[in-house]
């Protein structure tokens, strides 16, 4: 099972920008779903963008549609993600995603993925 790392998280204000990244070791992610999860408290874990091997396409929830970009660079790291015009209400642990080869079913279902990183706060204050 791959594992993977987590890293860019912090505080910002509302309008700033960050960037996440999650490395990986072990077996390659060449050919994953690479996906970006997050969950604030109280709520559930809520699916927000996912980019298929080759990354000729990507998928985005509708609260972060033109606000974030995810991309891939290699097997080792797999997977970023540009966060800018953050709000207050993308205040939650972020969290990286491995799964199958395909996004096209469901890619915002947590059951999808089977590897999964340590997560990062990101804070939005107004």
């Amino acid at each position: 099972q791959v594992q993977l790392v987590v890293s860019g998280g912090g505080s910002v204000q509302a309008g700033g920008s960050l960037r996440l990244s999650c490395a990986a070791s072990g077996p390659t992610t060449s050919y994953a779903c690479m996906a970006w999860f997050r969950q604030a408290p109280g709520k559930e874990r809520e699916g927000v963008a996912a980019m298929p091997p080759g990354g000729r396409r990507t998928y985005y929830g509708d609260s972060v549609k033109g606000r974030f970009t995810i991309s891939r660079e290699n097997a080792k790291n797999p997977a970023y993600l540009q966060m800018r015009s953050l709000k207050p209400e993308d205040t939650a642990v972020y969290y990286c995603a491995a799964g199958g080869p395909s996004c096209i079913h469901q890619w915002a279902s947590a059951a999808r993925y089977n590897s999964w990183g340590q997560g990062t706060q990101v804070t939005v204050s107004s």
